[in-house]
């Protein structure tokens, strides 16, 4: 069995602040080094009372780079005690192993016996708008790491009640059953190597967007309602483009298999946008022809599935060496088509042509995803590069969950939610930058 990494002094020093408030501080280097794992730059510490695993930064950014950042990040807030509450629940997001619950919270960062009841009103009652406060998160990720693209993905958040606001059943495809969820519609800035979450939606099913009752329960604003993935997305997409700074990058969106491609293809064409969108098996297309050729309807082809074109049709099969994540080259079958996108097969095809494509499995494997880019003339390593990006979105998403809280969230109301993720968010992308912080980040 590996050895944990020896801990030093200063790494024990932190580590006893986190662990004493649990009432159970370590008393020597080797009694910590007994309960961690070495996992990078981290230590993956093990928390006893709640049977789970939760990460804490040994090098976590230090006291004065935390103020730095909410006073520019939360600098919306115009009063100084909300923006020392949103710095104290930053670092308490930070070290607190385990279960984020508000009492676990307050205990990490204050004495105080009133300070868990302070972090809950801070999320759930404060009336703050965190909108203004994303805006300037995009912003300062961005400042910070040179986005690849915008993936905009969905996440499925398990919740025990039926209370809390956007709860609802339904199948979720990686658990191969139905669950008790909310759905959250998140942009992630992507990088090569990470995805900085910085802006959300909830989906509100017809249960909450049309019950008043509900609504104004979990007070939900009167203009916020039932809307589809893709009209989230187009949301997310315009609020990054109002608070961003820098030359536009693609959208690379990944929302299901119920996605309405139409509706996305045709608000990104719009938006002029450059896009990757992952797009269902049984999306209807016509192939088409390249070179900018305008068929007459009575040249129009029959009507087949965006997987039957691929699959069993006249495809080109291209063979390309990409990078895998560890560095080394590998090889990869790609089929692809230019294709018209059909909604309704009673209608003409649309006049622009899009790109559809796929990796070609190996044997024993199950089909790869399909992909629809408007980018028809870009190299395919390029665009399987964009391919692989939402499966960083996913490890993110993971990350918030085991190690900063997102699942722990207490409160009920759409408020609190929009809170909670906020907060969440600028904590992930303050630990992802740690590294790099000076003090002219300011």
């Amino acid at each position: 069995m590996a050895t944990a990494p020896r801990v030093g002094n200063a790494e024990l020093v932190k580590m006893q602040r986190v662990f004493s408030t649990s009432g159970r501080g370590w008393p020597t280097p080797a009694g910590a080094t007994a309960y961690a794992e070495g996992m990078g730059g981290d230590l993956r510490l093990h928390d006893k009372e709640n049977v789970r695993y939760s990460s804490v930064m040994v090098n976590l950014p230090p006291d004065d780079a935390v103020f730095r950042f909410t006073e520019r990040v939360f600098e919306p807030l115009a009063r100084a005690d909300q923006r020392a509450w949103a710095r104290r629940y930053l670092r308490a997001l930070l070290t607190t192993p385990g279960k984020k619950s508000a009492r676990r919270l307050a205990a990490s960062v204050s004495p105080s016996p009133t300070a868990a009841q302070a972090l809950h009103q801070f999320v759930n009652v404060s009336p703050w708008d965190w909108i203004p406060v994303r805006e300037e998160l995009i912003r300062w990720t961005e400042r910070r790491v040179a986005p690849r693209a915008w993936v905009v993905d969905l996440a499925v958040l398990p919740k025990r009640g039926e209370h809390s606001c956007g709860v609802h059943r339904r199948f979720v495809a990686a658990a191969g059953r139905a669950v008790t969820c909310q759905v959250g519609v998140g942009a992630f800035l992507a990088t090569a190597a990470d995805a900085v979450p910085v802006d959300w939606r909830l989906q509100l099913p017809g249960a909450w967007s049309k019950d008043p009752h509900r609504r104004q329960r979990a007070r939900i604003p009167d203009d916020v309602d039932f809307r589809l993935p893709e009209q989230h997305a187009l949301e997310l997409v315009d609020a990054l483009t109002a608070a961003s700074r820098i030359t536009p990058v693609p959208v690379v969106a990944h929302l299901g298999a119920t996605l309405q491609v139409g509706a996305l293809v045709r608000g990104l064409a719009a938006r002029d946008r450059d896009f990757v969108l992952a797009v269902p098996d049984g999306l209807r297309v016509r192939t088409a022809r390249p070179s900018g050729h305008r068929p007459r309807r009575e040249e129009y082809g029959p009507v087949h599935t965006a997987r039957g074109v691929l699959d069993h049709g006249p495809a080109p099969l291209r063979t390309e060496e990409t990078a895998r994540p560890d560095g080394h080259a590998r090889l990869a079958v790609v089929a692809t088509a230019l294709v018209h996108p059909v909604e309704r097969p009673s209608v003409g095809a649309p006049q622009r042509a899009y790109r559809l494509f796929t990796v070609r499995p190996g044997q024993s494997r199950p089909p790869s995803p399909l992909w629809l880019t408007n980018m028809t003339h870009a190299r395919t390593e390029y665009l399987l590069g964009l391919t692989r990006l939402p499966a960083l979105t996913l490890r993110t998403t993971r990350r918030l969950k085991d190690d900063l809280g997102l699942l722990d969230f207490e409160g009920r109301s759409f408020p609190g939610w929009h809170h909670h993720m906020t907060l969440v968010s600028a904590a992930y992308a303050l630990r992802h930058t740690a590294a790099g912080l000076t003090p002219a980040d300011t």
